[in-house]
């Protein structure tokens, strides 16, 4: 099994999309750092919590020697130090990074860590049969209106486009 740490705009996405379920469905171990699960609403972290019940989640608690080692590693400036905890524990516990946050996705790609956002999500689950292709149309449409990191992006639109097309036929 895949492990995964993920962002809170992940959690976000998912959460706002009704697919937490089908998310936690796919053959994947989710990890997400404390800073991250505080980063989100109280009825997310709600939802978040019943699947850290079942074992589907684990939340880790940065130590103190971890946290120096974060702020001493080389990390850009344009990441927040709780973008700086989900690449510091994709690296420490081997995972992949799911996040559709570019400056995060970038730097996993320069540490040579493996990463993946919504659209890599939208695919597994419909490989998995969690989700059918007029429901994936549907949310991905949601999330394409809801979200401005979308909405300002050519190439994601396209990327979007193509499923769409993919899916309807």
């Amino acid at each position: 099994m895949k492990i995964a740490i993920t962002d809170a705009c992940i959690f976000i996405d998912i959460y706002d999309l009704q697919l937490t379920s089908k998310f936690f469905g796919l053959e994947l171990e989710i990890h997400i750092s404390v800073d991250v699960f505080d980063e989100l609403y109280d009825e997310q972290q709600e939802m978040l919590r019943a699947f850290q019940s079942v074992g589907k989640l684990i939340i880790h608690n940065i130590e103190n020697h971890h946290r120096l080692e974060i702020i001493s590693a080389s990390y850009p400036r344009s990441l927040s130090s709780t973008d700086k905890t989900v690449l510091f524990l994709a690296k420490k516990i081997e995972a992949m990074v799911l996040s559709s946050d570019k400056a995060i996705r970038q730097c996993a790609k320069n540490k040579c860590i493996e990463y993946h956002g919504m659209l890599w999500v939208f695919d597994k689950l419909i490989e998995a049969g969690l989700i059918d292709y007029n429901s994936a149309i549907t949310k991905i449409n949601q999330l394409f209106a809801t979200n401005f990191i979308y909405q300002n992006n050519a190439e994601l639109r396209s990327e979007i486009d193509k499923r769409i097309e993919i899916w309807s036929s």
